[in-house]
């Protein structure tokens, strides 16, 4: 594994696949906060940082000449064949290498080694400068090396700490940390090591930094540190010191979907509350596409129990086990985990709440037929001030359930739209109209949400895009709205030229409306269209190549 700085060409000529994909800026951590003498342009964007180049060059972070003397470091680390095995997944994620097009190079997050990169939060801070000024905070006989010297390793319970104060000469005086925190010239602030998350380019065997992780450094300074105790300090042994297994602890940060994936594997029963429409179910889907799905406002307490029937040739009653039971059997016979899906619980009767009360708390029918080992429980319902028809759950059931909430929105709405195929005007409309993903309903009128725009996506579909048939599934004002959107569109001319931080700085739908822009431009000036949507991060290039071959399709 060896240290390289790259040049000029590979990061921003004919840039290598992983700047590419995921561009050139990269945020700075707290510690290269810290230890960058800033220039009133690094903090206020949180995306800044210069680079030095192969040779003795020095770039500004959209590529051009700098003759600044210190940088905010973004490693990178050739690799030798088998040094992949060193690198970990990151967790909860799908691998990013099926984005993009065919054919393009696999570069995917990994984690490797940890290092001093967040600030603690404020209470630990305190905790920590409690423990420091006392002489308790325990040291764990390991370093980093910082701005050339060596600072000690602190344990503050099961967290790696370091003390560190700004770096002197700031433009402004302070610093404002990620969390948006400021410290002024002269405080100590406590950094926890974390993992480091890379960018794993498998076919240049390439591993970039996700982030700048130090600063205050020389070129020449840099180079000696990345080729001498930089890696080992990474790799520094992160269990010395930890308590035991049992009490060791963690955060992790979880999208809905991976809640509710945890809860799954852990056989905890899960309740998913949001609105109709907002894609409970299909939530449910995407962690197990067999789900065994009960909709509880069709059920009685008999149908979930089984049934008692007299059996007159032996003269007793005998239970038949239920038909939904005997499927999930069949189902988990496979042996893998399966979910057993009670939906709309909250609008099932009281008496019917009663019976899945058992089954979660027992996880045996009518006290007789167990569930699968491999069985799990998700249940959902919408809430009383959404439906006249709900209940609330009584406090033994609502107690046996973790709940989720879920709010859908155009940022994570348009990924599983893409995945799910939905019509390309639906998208292009919501990606610049995110208001109208969801309307209020009057009973009088059709309106939106995301079920209802799924119908629309089928009825635009079966249609050739037949705009006049919006009206009866979302209403007068949407379908209004929507008109008027693609006959503006059409007025559309330039894209613009745009800087990286302005790009840095743009929401979620403005990078949609981008990459639509983009699409509108892609037969007459395909490389520039291409060109700017790669800069706006990997999520658009697949959506940006979906609606092409949509339309493609469309046309055909």
């Amino acid at each position: 594994m060896k240290s390289i700085f790259l040049s000029h060409e590979q990061l921003f000529e004919k840039p290598l696949p992983v700047f590419q994909r995921f561009g050139t800026l990269a945020p700075p951590t707290d510690l290269a906060l810290l230890t960058c003498r800033d220039d009133g342009f690094l903090t206020e964007t949180g995306t800044g940082i210069n680079y030095y180049l192969a040779g003795d060059g020095c770039v500004d972070r959209f590529g051009r000449e700098n003759p600044c003397a210190v940088c905010a470091i973004r490693p990178a680390f050739q690799l030798e064949a088998g040094e992949e095995a060193l690198l970990k997944p990151v967790p909860l994620q799908k691998d990013t290498a099926a984005a993009g097009p065919a054919g393009e190079a696999r570069v995917v997050p990994v984690l490797f080694g940890t290092y001093p990169t967040a600030a603690l939060d404020a209470s630990l801070q305190d905790l920590a400068m409690k423990r420091f000024r006392e002489g308790t905070l325990r040291e764990t006989g390991q370093q980093i090396t910082i701005r050339g010297e060596k600072h000690s390793l602190y344990r503050l319970g099961a967290k790696r700490i370091l003390a560190l104060s700004p770096e002197e000469g700031n433009a402004n005086g302070y610093v404002q940390l990620s969390d948006g925190s400021v410290v002024s010239e002269g405080d100590l602030v406590f950094l926890e090591c974390r993992p480091v998350r890379w960018l794993w380019d498998e076919k240049n065997a390439l591993l970039v930094a996700g982030q700048a992780l130090f600063g205050g450094c020389s070129r020449e300074e840099a180079a000696a540190y990345l080729a001498g105790s930089f890696r080992d300090e990474l790799l520094s042994d992160e269990d010395e010191g930890l308590p035991s297994a049992g009490e060791s602890w963690h955060i992790s940060s979880h999208t809905e979907l991976s809640l509710i994936r945890a809860y799954v594997e852990a056989n905890v029963p899960v309740f998913i509350h949001g609105l109709s429409g907002d894609g409970k179910s299909d939530r449910v889907r995407e962690i197990d596409p067999q789900a065994l799905d009960i909709e509880l406002v069709n059920e009685t307490p008999e149908t979930i129990n089984g049934r008692a029937v007299y059996n007159e040739a032996l003269d007793q009653i005998i239970d038949i086990k239920p038909a939904w039971l005997v499927r999930l059997e069949r189902l988990c016979e496979d042996g893998q985990l399966h979910i057993l899906f009670f939906d709309e619980l909250t609008n099932a009767t009281k008496q019917t709440q009663s019976v899945i009360f058992k089954i979660v708390l027992e996880r045996f029918v009518n006290n007789r037929w167990s569930l699968p080992q491999n069985a799990r429980i998700v249940a959902a319902g919408n809430d009383r001030s959404e439906s006249t028809a709900a209940h609330d759950l009584a406090e033994p059931l609502f107690g046996r359930f973790a709940h989720i909430y879920i709010r859908t929105v155009v940022d994570n709405w348009m990924p599983w739209a893409v995945r799910k195929g939905i019509n390309p005007c639906v998208m292009e409309f919501l990606a610049n109209n995110h208001i109208y993903l969801r309307t209020p309903f009057t009973g009088t009128a059709g309106y939106a949400d995301p079920r209802r725009w799924e119908m629309v996506s089928r009825v635009l579909d079966l249609s050739g895009n037949d705009f006049s048939l919006l009206e009866p599934i979302v209403g007068p004002e949407v379908s209004d709205a929507f008109l008027r959107f693609f006959r503006a569109r059409e007025e559309l001319t330039a894209i613009g030229d745009y800087s990286d931080s302005e790009i840095a700085s743009m929401s979620v739908p403005r990078r949609y409306q981008m990459a639509q822009q983009c699409l509108l431009l892609a037969a007459a000036r395909p490389e520039e269209a291409e060109k700017l949507v790669a800069r706006l991060g990997a999520e658009y290039v697949a959506w940006f190549h979906y609606m092409l071959r949509r339309r493609q399709e469309l046309l055909a």
